[in-house]
């Protein structure tokens, strides 16, 4: 193996890396562990023999440093994201090589355009906020239904999830959110974040058979809100969620996802249905599959994959959608999701 197979993880023995450092090693990358727990980290490493574990916090410069050295990539998976992507996207330009993260917080990512995109594109290097389930396939698939359309007057990008059992970092993150927020909720709407206390509606959402008409959390805003925007001339950008999955984010003691397979999936299931609009026509993508925090791998392992093969259409800080090919990223995906662009 040579130095340029090697990508540091960072969050690595989180539930979402863990995901992450299997699929690396999958497509032939050497994963290199970090981390603040190096006792989490020794443990999953015995998984791993002969793969290294670097602890490093992002209090710590030099350690950081230390866990990014001989890497040719870093993906961030240690939320909450707020704390964490700014130090390791500032390791990464100090490196000079790409960072991606699998931010869902819609503030750090907005942040991370807005404090990086100079720095980045001035160091000849990626930087790749929300490559996830959350921010970045929805833009793959806003991207890929757009087509020929140089901008339109909507997107809705509807969540069909069956059940969310979330992780504890996906709770904590959505803590750190709400309280940035002062409790308020977030929307995109002509062509900008707007807080509000507005109650969320519930109305039905048309998704594609299987699944048929759901009840659905309108405005329940996910990172595609940042990631959207920051390419595609799009006014008004709107996230919706199946309420049995709305539900299980806001349970009081949600249970953490139980693997049932040998991949260590659970079986939660999805289909994202997106729907682009201009004037009288409308255009959408559908992806569906198992698991957002499994699925989010793939997801962030091929944008690394195609970012060190010179497989991209920009530089400096870039979403998914903005970044790659957004039909040809989402083919390749096909072991793990179902994805159709209709007319």
């Amino acid at each position: 193996m040579t130095g340029s197979q090697m990508v540091t993880v960072y969050g690595a023995y989180g539930h979402t890396g863990r995901f992450v450092v299997a699929h690396l090693q999958e497509r032939g990358f050497v994963p290199v562990l970090s981390g603040r727990d190096a006792r989490g980290l020794k443990e999953l490493a015995e998984e791993y023999p002969g793969v290294e574990a670097r602890p490093a916090s992002v209090d710590d410069a030099a350690s950081l440093d230390a866990a990014l050295a001989g890497a040719a990539a870093v993906i961030n998976c240690a939320g909450p994201f707020a704390t964490t992507a700014a130090p390791v996207i500032e390791a990464a330009l100090r490196a000079g090589i790409p960072y991606v993260d699998v931010a869902a917080e819609i503030e750090a990512n907005a942040d991370t355009f807005a404090h990086f995109a100079d720095r980045a594109r001035a160091a000849g290097t990626v930087v790749v906020p929300a490559m996830a389930f959350y921010g970045g396939l929805g833009d793959l698939l806003a991207t890929a239904a757009m087509g020929d359309w140089t901008t339109a007057d909507e997107a809705h990008i509807a969540y069909g999830l069956n059940s969310w059992e979330p992780t504890e970092g996906t709770r904590v993150a959505g803590k750190v959110s709400a309280e940035r927020r002062g409790g308020r909720r977030v929307r995109f709407t002509d062509g900008r974040l707007e807080y509000h206390t507005d109650d969320l509606p519930t109305v039905q959402w048309p998704f594609p058979d299987p699944m048929g008409s759901r009840p659905v959390v309108s405005e329940f805003t996910m990172a595609d809100v940042v990631t959207i925007p920051s390419h595609l001339s799009i006014p008004e950008v709107r996230t919706y969620m199946t309420t049995e999955a709305a539900a299980g984010v806001a349970a009081p003691a949600p249970s953490p996802p139980t693997a049932v397979d040998e991949h260590g999936r659970s079986a939660q299931t999805f289909l994202v249905d997106v729907l682009v609009r201009s004037g009288d026509m409308e255009r959408r993508a559908v992806a569906g599959g198992q698991d957002i925090y499994a699925v989010t791998a793939p997801l962030a392992v091929e944008a690394v994959h195609r970012i060190l093969t010179g497989q991209t259409r920009a530089d400096g800080v870039a979403s998914a959608g903005e970044l790659f090919d957004a039909p040809g990223f989402l083919e390749a995906l096909s072991p793990h999701i179902t994805f159709e662009v209709r007319s």
